[in-house]
């Protein structure tokens, strides 16, 4: 069965994606650093109030995923407080300094996961060797990768994320970055069960009083009175592209 994940930057998206028909939430904060972990409120709240599976990402920083024992030491805190929230799964990812999967560091993680499912995110886009990283998830045991074929967007990385899929023994290989309903069915016809898809739209804020000039980002281009939402309407059209059965081509 074709599965759709929608990333959600907040309980309320979450909750969108959930109506709307989304197979499962990867949860994160800060859109504008690719996705951190969320809070630990954010966390307890998507607990409550959503009923499909919801995987934090733990990711201390943005930039690259060669962490210091600080930050290493913080994730593995942040993965023993998501276990006891009773989540069913998390995403990760961490590198070692020449561009390999951080072996040592991810069996720690591995073993502090038990019983959980594990995504190793995007980092896997800036490894070394896609292949032989493929075949190191696979013996630790990660449940899927989320890749968009070691290019910008999963639509440019369709011939890696073909050979991939076709690689994949024991995991998911599942597109992400850039996927939307207007290429879904391109992925669906590389073999792809698994889509990954922020689904997003900007929407105003509420605020009548809007004070101009004050930013609380450096970013010239972001401000305080927009943001980026969950848009129900497109995951819910994505998802019946997903379901209609068309046959895969896997060639």
């Amino acid at each position: 069965m074709r599965k759709l994940e929608i990333c959600c930057y907040g309980v309320e998206c979450a909750v969108t994606a959930e109506r709307a028909g989304a197979d499962r939430v990867e949860l994160c904060a800060a859109p504008a650093e690719g996705g951190l972990t969320p809070s630990a409120g954010t966390l307890m709240s998507a607990r409550r109030r959503v009923a499909i599976p919801v995987h934090p990402i733990v990711r201390p920083r943005g930039g690259d995923f060669c962490y210091s024992d600080v930050e290493f030491e913080q994730m593995k805190s942040d993965i023993a407080f998501i276990r006891e929230q009773g989540f069913p799964g998390l995403v990760v990812g961490l590198l070692d300094v020449d561009g390999h999967i951080d072996l040592p560091r991810m069996q720690q993680i591995m073993q502090l996961c038990q019983g959980m499912e594990v995504t190793f995110h995007r980092a896997f886009d800036l490894c070394h060797s896609p292949q032989m990283a493929l075949k190191q998830l696979t013996d630790l045991g990660v449940a899927r990768i989320l890749t968009s074929g070691q290019q910008q967007s999963a639509e440019s990385g369709l011939p890696l994320l073909r050979e991939l899929t076709r690689m994949a023994k024991g995991l998911t290989v599942m597109a992400g970055a850039g996927v939307r309903l207007s290429n879904v069915q391109k992925f669906i016809d590389a073999g792809l069960l698994e889509l990954h898809s922020s689904a997003s739209q900007r929407i105003a804020s509420p605020m009548r009083y809007r004070k101009a000039g004050v930013s609380m980002c450096s970013d010239a281009e972001n401000d305080e009175f927009t943001r980026t939402c969950v848009d129900g309407d497109v995951v819910a059209a994505m998802k019946s592209v997903m379901s209609i059965g068309v046959p895969l081509n896997v060639a």
